[in-house]
């Protein structure tokens, strides 16, 4: 009967390590992509408000002047989200890289302990076989 891997208890926590942190980048992801498409409705924003205003007179001259100025401002400030956002996902990454090589490692260690495990099975098999065999040889002989 196989042994079972020592170190499962360990496996078990750096997958569970891992799954926590693919959560965390999905998660980081996704708020990449919300800065983004926050970015670009800004954009469609001014682009709009430049080409369908028409300036009659100096009051609209100055709402039009403020709304610009604002949407830059909000440009300049998503520009910053996104780039916080960015940062936060880059850093999510490494913490899922690390965790998944931690993983690895010891899934490799437990693969090999599977084959080592399924050799002496078979070993131990095999021998038992050969004991049959072995007997059956004698006693065909003894009679």
């Amino acid at each position: 009967m196989a042994r079972r891997f020592p170190l499962a208890g360990l496996l078990r926590l750096r997958h569970a390590e891992q799954d926590r942190a693919a959560a965390e980048l999905a998660a980081a992801n996704g708020r990449v992509r919300d800065a983004a498409d926050a970015r670009i409705a800004a954009r469609r924003t001014l682009a709009d408000a430049e080409g369908s205003t028409v300036v009659r007179d100096a009051a609209t001259l100055s709402a039009v002047a403020a709304a610009r100025a604002s949407t830059r401002g909000m440009l300049e400030e998503l520009d910053a989200v996104a780039k916080t956002r960015r940062a936060d996902a880059d850093a999510a990454q490494t913490t899922y890289n690390a965790a998944r090589r931690a993983a690895l490692g010891l899934e490799k260690l437990e693969d090999q302990h599977d084959r080592e495990e399924a050799a002496a099975d078979l070993r131990t098999e095999q021998a038992a076989l050969d004991e049959i065999a072995a007997r059956s040889r004698a006693e065909g002989g003894a009679r």
